[in-house]
């Protein structure tokens, strides 16, 4: 990557991370905080801690389309402006009513695909999977520090303290705008049609992220209730088999996206779901031990970080450049939706206390997405 690309690329990531701290550091004690608060009932406490996703995938598309006309920076620091708000309403909140809608206004400054398409506006066709790849080791960093920091800073300061942390990295975080350089403004389009997002090359991709965060959400519904009933490992324990296999899969998925960058070639998608698929048969026959299943999750990990730096940098390059904001708006809005989708299959199917069901319902949706997939039957543009 040229000096302006690293740059830019670095900007973005560090944004992006940093606000994403502010919501998976909630994960871990969210629900048990909302179970407290005054009107409390079971549904509400879901709405509490998933209405985020929802309004995350409505108004994906329609910020990321605004981004295409009026330029990336205006529609993040507004995204990030409501953001700041949603935290600020929930913190202040001692109701489950007032913490419902501050989950849901934070979910409405959706700029994911907007940080996306400023991340392809400032990089080269050709660098797009390894900036993609930054981009996504960032967000799954911070992933891995909040699961670890969450906990320890709700338990001295209280869960709302998380708010004010979220708020506040939120504000930091449009501050750091200033530190791009200068990028080029996507090209303004005069019709406001949507019609060249849904082409079915691109839909192809956005039905691949639905999967592959469906996947994701449901295993990590059913994951610590193996960790601490089967493996009988500590609460307190499990992110440090998180963060091992993450580090340890690195050196499967690092090559893959290097040799994607260099040939691009369709069936290491193929690849990689196969990872996915060989992980969960992993997790649900060979799930007795810390050892194999530290080693299914090794095998995750790599199909899933591929597939995660990958799939956007497919879709960025095959999208035309006047509506590439709405392209990986309906990208995003996908994978939110599959987020959801996958929480609603965890719990359907952890409903006898068997995690291993969990896994195995995964295999079988990653079976479909091969059937799918067909190994690189995805159309390619070159740059």
């Amino acid at each position: 990557m040229h000096a302006d690309e690293r740059r830019s690329v670095g900007v973005v990531a560090l944004i992006a991370m940093i606000r994403m701290f502010g919501l998976f550091a909630l994960l871990p004690v969210l629900s048990l905080f909302a179970r407290d608060l005054e009107n409390a009932t079971p549904m509400l406490i879901g709405l509490a801690v998933g209405g985020y996703g929802l309004t995350q995938a409505c108004f994906q598309i329609p910020l990321g389309a605004l981004s295409d006309r009026i330029g990336r920076i205006p529609v993040i620091v507004g995204g990030l402006a409501i953001f700041a708000a949603g935290s600020v309403l929930a913190g202040l909140s001692e109701s489950i009513y007032g913490l419902v809608a501050g989950r849901l206004l934070q979910g409405a400054g959706a700029i994911s695909a907007t940080l996306s398409a400023l991340i392809t506006d400032a990089t080269r066709p050709e660098v797009r999977t390894k900036s993609m790849a930054v981009f996504g080791v960032g967000i799954g960093s911070s992933f891995m520090i909040a699961m670890v920091a969450g906990p320890l800073i709700a338990a001295s300061f209280g869960v709302p303290a998380l708010f004010w942390i979220g708020g506040a990295l939120a504000i930091l975080a449009a501050l750091m705008l200033r530190l791009l350089p200068e990028i080029p403004r996507p090209v303004r389009r005069e019709s406001w049609s949507l019609l060249p997002a849904f082409r079915p090359d691109l839909l192809r991709i956005d039905a691949y992220v639905f999967l592959l965060h469906a996947i994701m959400t449901a295993t990590f519904v059913a994951l610590p209730f193996l960790l601490h009933d089967r493996l009988e490992m500590p609460l307190t324990e499990h992110w440090k088999m998180y963060i091992g296999a993450l580090v340890v899969s690195l050196g499967i998925a690092v090559p893959m996206i290097m040799r994607d960058h260099h040939q691009g070639r369709g069936y290491l998608i193929g690849i990689a779901v196969t990872l996915v698929i060989v992980a969960q048969l992993g997790l649900t026959f060979f799930g007795f031990s810390v050892l194999t299943v530290f080693l299914a999750l090794v095998v995750y990990f790599a199909g899933f970080n591929f597939l995660e730096a990958g799939l956007p940098a497919r879709l960025s390059v095959l999208a035309e450049d006047e509506v590439r904001g709405a392209s990986l708006g309906v990208f995003s809005s996908a994978q939110f939706l599959g987020a959801f989708v996958g929480g609603l299959i965890g719990g359907r199917f952890l409903g006898q206390g068997r995690p291993t069901d969990v896994f195995f319902v995964c295999a079988l949706l990653g079976g479909i997405w091969l059937a799918l997939q067909g190994f690189g039957k995805i159309p390619r543009k070159d740059p």
